[in-house]
């Protein structure tokens, strides 16, 4: 029987001690709060642990709670270790709860959501969102990210892995991210079911020897000066902009996104800004006196920036423009792309320009890290002179300058 009444507990507002007995006390605080403890000694070592605050607990529930206490230390469990336990148990219990709640395309959702500022541009975002309807969500779009086991990645994947292999590796790439995501959140444990190097390798062959590799069509560059002569029949925006794409070598959408700023025509240079390139990094484009007369006899569009004004206000002209002109040229057969590889086959094969200028016009990114470490120009000159070249060249039927 213990030694405390509820009316003596009630009594107690000097700080101290007051013994109900068998290891249980109420300690009474500065300010008045009380508070139940029960001490107990287990292994050769005292202890104490807290019992609860009073009155929210009260005499009754305290000398249950210790008799439940003691009960453990009978069978030489340590209540207190005991507590911690059950309590990481119910913060589990409640973890795996709220993991089941997000879901792979919630989670996903918010991935593209916080990385969408720091990719080159809006269509990266866009194919992200994509890519992952079209293949990721029919299998894992209501499966919380703990659920997500490789069985599941390979459902997604197995159907296009040979047929769609870019796009499948894109796909698996972009699972994984987001459930590395979903770990570094809490909301997942273990190895990462879309993982490849020593995983999925071991249960898919090498993309590199399933994918067919996909050239752009292009033309053979001894036909170049005769398309030149077609093309400069046309004097439309979206033609003139396919001519600056071929005098450049450029990329259609470094064309197509050139900004009026970006333009030194006094020194015949275009600088196409390091997040506007592929490789991240600035580009310095020389203009041939070709390219600079087409440049300057281009409209000015007062509140739009583009060198090739869209439709639409303060936007350039679509991505379609060129590829639409291509067709209205009954040139299906090519693409704007594929010009690039014919000035490339032309700089080979028919001057004795070194490769890395060439490569350097191009813009292509060093493959060997150790060359590209010691490789800091640009080789601006040499690539002047090799684009007053192939202005000369792709001139030369008609043996005058695009306008």
């Amino acid at each position: 029987m213990g030694k405390l009444t509820p009316k003596q507990i009630d009594s107690y507002n000097e700080p101290g001690t007051y013994e109900d007995g068998d290891g249980l006390r109420l300690v009474v605080k500065a300010g008045g709060k009380k508070y139940w403890i029960l001490r107990f000694q287990l292994a050769g070592k005292r202890r104490e642990m807290g019992l609860g605050p009073y009155p929210d607990v009260k005499l009754k529930q305290a000398r249950e709670r210790a008799i439940d206490e003691r009960r453990l230390l009978q069978q030489n469990i340590d209540p207190l270790v005991a507590r911690a336990e059950s309590q990481a148990a119910l913060l589990k219990a409640q973890q795996d709860e709220q993991a089941k709640a997000i879901t792979f395309k919630s989670l996903a959702i918010e991935y593209i959501a916080a990385h969408r500022a720091g990719w080159k541009n809006a269509k990266h975002g866009q194919q992200w969102e994509n890519t992952l309807q079209t293949y990721a969500y029919p299998i894992l779009e209501d499966l919380s990210t703990s659920e997500v086991t490789t069985e599941h990645v390979l459902k997604v994947l197995m159907p296009i892995w040979q047929t769609k292999s870019e796009t499948a590796s894109r796909v698996r790439n972009r699972i994984e991210m987001i459930l590395d995501a979903a770990k570094a959140k809490g909301l997942r444990e273990g190895e990462n079911p879309a993982r490849w190097r020593g995983h999925l390798d071991k249960l898919l062959p090498p993309r590199a020897k399933v994918m067919k590799v996909v050239h752009h069509p292009a033309l053979p560059w001894a036909e170049m000066p005769a398309f030149m002569a077609k093309l400069n029949e046309h004097d439309e925006l979206s033609y003139k902009a396919m001519r600056l794409t071929i005098l450049t070598a450029c990329r259609t959408n470094e064309v197509l996104g050139a900004t009026w700023a970006e333009m030194d025509l006094a020194n015949k240079v275009w600088r196409i800004p390091a997040h506007r390139m592929k490789a991240a990094k600035e580009h310095r484009v020389p203009l041939s006196e070709p390219a600079l007369k087409l440049l300057q006899g281009l409209p000015r569009i007062k509140g739009n920036p583009h060198v090739f004004p869209g439709a639409r206000e303060g936007k350039p002209l679509s991505n379609m423009s060129m590829l639409m002109g291509l067709r209205r040229m009954k040139q299906d057969d090519l693409t704007m792309h594929g010009f690039r590889s014919t000035f490339r086959d032309w700089s080979a094969e028919s001057t004795q320009y070194p490769r890395e200028v060439c490569e350097q016009a191009l813009a292509h990114v060093r493959q060997d890290k150790a060359e590209a470490a010691y490789f800091r120009g640009d080789l601006f000159e040499k690539r002047r002179a090799m684009m007053e070249d192939w202005a000369r060249f792709v001139a030369a039927i008609s043996n005058t300058s695009p306008p």
